[in-house]
């Protein structure tokens, strides 16, 4: 059910928002489950939130920034809104950025204690993580807490589920709701401060651009350490009736397809290369509730397309756009609409303003104000930065049509000015892509003495020629500049745990390339 947006909808705070949804859904409604498959009613996830987020507050200070080190888990919901009935404010730690990133960021956030787990630490091998955190923070572990939650507890939370207003702590719309960290694709990861009416907008501008059924079930198993897999993958289903579906890792290429099955999955979250990657293992029945996936972090290609089509008939790839600055989602697709080639229409209540770019004649550097834009930027010791007059420079180059469907031309960043010409890196990444699809490739830049600077294309296809690729390209009627005439061969192009591709460590890998040739 879709209904008109109403910033009223944000006016309130995320704990309350899940009451309200308890209240408008059915307070035995079943709406969280993991790979556990251990289901949790809106009064399991409430009374958890208390008896778990009671234990934590004895541990911590209100207003304290906890750090999160959690996969995407029945159990991270959690804890998330347990801190949130207590007046903590969860820090989500990316637990694949690097020590380096992980350091900074806590830092940054000034976090004390991470909450983590045993089983997870173990299975996914993160003892040195959890070694260079323990150097500044207390590392707490849930299993460790929930040992020590007796009768008195339980009999607390119990009180407070049934009376959640007088035990929650009164936290305002306005107040920070959870601190993310920028992917880091083009350089440091920056540290994000969302409100709780920056979240419940989104959740609810999302609500207004696409119907949703409350009976649906969504599928994530993206990080919530990622916006697109917090606000997508768990708010937004939980809040508008829906079961939220976690599972802890996107890597896991031949699980979840029989697990879309199983349970019976009605929405998809995950990037193209993810989607291709399930496609093709899937049985022929894995897809059969899918009404729709939505990609986000990076472009859908025609081939990934054409793959749902081929294996499971007409299954929309809604691709969408955003940023964790927009809490995140900026404008998607729409299943009744989908554009494949654009980013979708832009969600209502967000204004948009387009600043011509040197050199670049089509579209423009994109501006965006709303009521999901950001608190602002964390700076050390807490001062936050808010994005001025309330608008955020997303650093990407968009034309928009008269009906507010959006295309990216590229990042500001990703231009190449070659022979006092700008190339765009993402139409050239375009040009491999459409000649390999099979392949994962990424164009970067580096200096030229006669040129200014010269592409590089950077690919895991062995057999990739720059003849073919010259070749392909003057079939496509595409521009010379636009064509690598080096090629660098990896084993495996680098991601970040977003699933967006490592710009910054491509570079790098690039660079020294050259220098050894």
């Amino acid at each position: 059910m879709s209904r008109a947006f109403d910033p009223a909808d944000a006016d309130r705070n995320l704990f309350d928002a899940l009451l309200e949804a308890s209240r408008r859904y059915g307070a035995k409604k079943p709406i969280l489950e993991d790979q556990e498959r251990n289901p949790l009613s809106y009064t399991d996830l409430i009374r958890a939130a208390f008896a778990l987020g009671r234990k934590i507050a004895g541990l911590t200070t209100r207003g304290e920034h906890v750090g999160l080190l959690l996969p995407s888990s029945s159990a991270a919901t959690v804890t998330f809104f347990g801190l949130h009935a207590f007046g903590r404010v969860p820090a989500m730690l990316n637990f694949t950025a690097g020590l380096r990133n992980l350091r900074a960021a806590v830092k940054l956030a000034g976090v004390r204690r991470v909450l983590t787990s045993h089983r997870f630490i173990e299975q996914g091998k993160l003892h040195d993580i959890v070694d260079a955190l323990e150097e500044t923070c207390q590392i707490t572990y849930l299993e460790d807490v929930r040992q020590t939650i007796g009768t008195g507890d339980r009999l607390f939370a119990l009180a407070a589920s049934l009376a959640p207003k007088r035990f929650r702590v009164d936290s305002k719309p306005d107040d920070a709701a959870v601190i993310l960290f920028t992917s880091g694709s083009f350089g440091a990861p920056r540290g994000v401060v969302l409100s709780q009416r920056n979240i419940l907008a989104n959740v609810a501008q999302i609500a207004a651009h696409i119907p949703l059924d409350p009976a649906w079930v969504m599928f994530n198993p993206l990080p919530v350490f990622h916006c697109f897999g917090l606000t997508g993958g768990v708010f937004l289903p939980i809040l508008t009736g829906m079961k939220a579906f976690q599972y802890p890792s996107p890597l896991h290429v031949k699980q979840i397809p029989p697990l879309l099955r199983d349970a019976k999955a009605s929405i998809l979250l995950a990037t193209d290369t993810f989607v291709n990657q399930y496609a093709r293992a899937a049985d022929a029945g894995d897809f059969a509730t899918v009404k729709f996936v939505v990609c986000g972090a990076e472009k859908v290609r025609d081939e990934t397309h054409a793959l749902i089509r081929e294996r499971f008939g007409p299954i929309p790839l809604l691709e969408g756009y955003g940023a964790t600055e927009a809490s995140p989602v900026i404008a998607v697709n729409k299943p009744a609409d989908n554009r494949p080639g654009t980013v979708g229409g832009l969600l209502p209540g967000i204004e948009t303003r387009l600043e011509p770019v040197e050199g670049i004649p089509r579209g423009g550097r994109f501006y965006v104000r709303g009521p999901n834009i950001m608190k602002g930027y964390l700076h050390e010791g807490g001062a936050i930065e808010p994005p001025p007059g309330g608008w955020h420079d997303t650093g990407d180059v968009v034309e928009i049509t008269e009906d507010q469907w959006i295309t990216i031309l590229g990042r500001v960043k990703r231009f190449a000015k070659i022979g006092g010409e700008m190339v765009s890196l993402t139409a050239a990444e375009d040009l491999a892509v459409s000649l390999w699809p099979d392949a994962r490739h990424a164009v970067i830049s580096l200096p030229d003495p006669k040129k200014g600077e010269r592409l590089v294309l950077v690919t895991d296809r062995p057999d990739a020629e720059v003849d073919k690729l010259v070749s392909h390209a003057k079939r496509q009627g595409a521009p010379d500049l636009a064509v690598p005439r080096r090629i660098v061969k990896v084993p495996e192009v680098p991601v970040l745990g977003s699933g967006k591709t490592d710009y910054v460590a491509i570079q790098r890998m690039a660079e020294m390339e050259a220098k050894a040739a």
